[in-house]
């Protein structure tokens, strides 16, 4: 994916004039950020905004892929809390109906403003994070969804905890809790027994597997 660097202006806004046209501009036509106005296999199940309303986005998928909590430092510094609640869905699942030339970019390893993947996309107006754009798929903060019912709401429960060991409160939900990355750290604290006898069994069939392969 091409580069694009914004010129930030003392006011908050990115420097985009909001034009579609020309090489800094092509990023606007893939996604996530392609516009799905004449998309008629685009159908709507969710709506989404940044404080100030400056980006709105909608959603096509009814359930994201998954959904988790994050206790990593760096999601609790940038989003200012103890933890950090997201979803994850295909670029294609999201449609942005304002902002395009009011979104900024955060290279988090580099610490630079360019639209380098992965990176950590914000309304560069209220500075409200909209979500992490990956190589292959993004990162939503359910908080910025208008649910319409508790049911819709339901559809983004969190199936686990990440990086546990660092967090600032203890969260005694019965969710798996993982040490670091999910499904490739270790279960800890108050992971329900029949998760951490999975992740066992899992474990011993991998061994077994890369035994069985290193004699052929």
């Amino acid at each position: 994916m091409a580069q694009h660097t914004p010129a930030y202006r003392d006011n908050g806004d990115n420097g985009d004039d909001g034009s579609t046209e020309g090489d800094l501009n092509a990023w606007k036509h893939r996604a996530p950020y392609r516009v799905h106005d004449d998309d008629l296999d685009f159908h709507v199940r969710y709506e989404g905004s940044c404080h100030c309303g400056k980006v709105k986005y909608q959603l096509s998928r009814e359930k994201p892929l998954d959904a988790k909590y994050c206790h990593c430092h760096t999601c609790q510094k940038i989003h200012g809390a103890p933890f950090q609640w997201s979803a994850i869905f295909h670029k294609e699942d999201i449609n942005f109906t304002h902002g395009h030339h009011d979104l900024g970019w955060y290279e988090s390893s580099e610490k630079t403003c360019v639209h380098k993947l992965p990176c950590k996309v914000s309304c560069a107006y209220c500075r409200t994070p909209i979500m992490d754009e990956g190589r292959n798929m993004i990162l939503l903060f359910p908080t910025l969804i208008d649910f319409k019912s508790e049911e819709d709401k339901k559809n983004f429960e969190p199936t686990c905890h990440m990086f546990y060991p660092r967090r600032v409160l203890d969260i005694n939900d019965g969710k798996p809790k993982w040490s670091g990355i999910s499904d490739s750290s270790e279960l800890i604290a108050d992971t329900p027994e029949e998760h951490k006898h999975k992740k066992r069994k899992e474990a011993e069939e991998k061994q077994k597997e890369d035994e069985k392969g290193g004699k052929t």
